[in-house]
């Protein structure tokens, strides 16, 4: 067994089989709806989520993980680790890597405790934790790991298309939600995160321009013919995602393209409908 433990939060929406299968910790953040909270990815799953959003009339809200869940965390990976990997969702967005950061404190004496900040969110910062558990499974030092994903983060990119601002808007969640004031539902925008916050890319009038102008900003990076990771993201529009996942393998020789999600958390605050592609070359 590696001496690096790597934890990751639910929002890299990692398939338990996957996080099992390459010994990664997963600690959920939550999503309220009312007074009820429910722990993403285990007290609710994503088919429940936009079902239950569907039939209540306010929007839920979103909290990150209590601090307890990260310390209870560390002191169980300790017996067994020397050392542990945590890779947050973007600081910029939620306060996940505070939280994680402050609970390493409390337990420096057991364990040393290292913070990720992927800056991104979804399979994308996924692509960052499962790159971490491989090397951290091979032997490679916290130091060398740390180094590649570092790296990694200069080659990793990702637009979505909100089917409708008003999610983000209300959720606070999007930066110069001003500029779209007014015309919120008229326009397919695509957003993408910049110095951890997300931001707008560019506003378009329809989901076809949208998503054209992404995979135009993805064949940039595919057309290169070097190894590439793609992941299309859909907010339960599974058949949509796969359609285009099978276009993308067809297209480019050279990828490794899978169908992810955009689960209750960051569901949340784009809506039922969004669409997303995430790569890392």
């Amino acid at each position: 067994m590696s001496k690096i433990a790597i934890i990751t939060d639910s929002t890299a929406y990692i398939p338990k089989e996957v996080r099992i299968e390459n010994n990664i910790s997963m600690v959920p953040l939550n999503v309220v709806f009312g007074e009820e909270a429910y722990k993403e990815e285990k007290d609710i799953t994503t088919e429940q989520f936009y079902v239950e959003m569907k039939s209540k009339e306010q929007l839920p809200k979103t909290s990150q993980p209590a601090i307890g869940l990260f310390e209870e965390k560390y002191k169980e990976l300790a017996k067994d680790h020397d050392e542990i990997i945590v890779i947050t969702l973007s600081s910029g967005i939620s306060g996940t890597y505070e939280t994680a950061f402050s609970a390493a404190q409390m337990v420096e004496e057991e364990i040393k405790v290292h913070i990720f900040d992927s800056e991104i969110s979804c399979m994308v910062q996924g692509f960052f934790v499962l790159k971490a558990a491989k090397l951290a499974g091979e032997g490679r030092s916290s130091a060398e790991i740390l180094d590649t994903l570092e790296k990694m983060k200069k080659n990793t990119r990702a637009y979505f298309m909100a089917d409708d601002l008003s999610h983000l808007h209300r959720g606070g969640r999007l930066n110069g939600a001003q500029l779209f004031v007014g015309s919120l539902l008229k326009i397919k925008p695509v957003l993408h995160f910049e110095n951890k916050v997300i931001v707008p890319y560019e506003k378009v009038r329809t989901e076809k321009k949208a998503m054209n102008l992404i995979l135009g900003l993805l064949d940039e990076d595919a057309k290169k013919g070097t190894p590439i990771d793609i992941t299309v993201i859909h907010a339960n529009r599974p058949e949509k995602a796969e359609q285009l996942a099978e276009e993308l393998r067809a297209k480019y020789s050279n990828a490794n393209v899978i169908v992810s999600y955009f689960g209750p958390v960051i569901g949340t605050h784009l809506g039922e409908g969004s669409m997303g592609i995430g790569w890392v070359h």
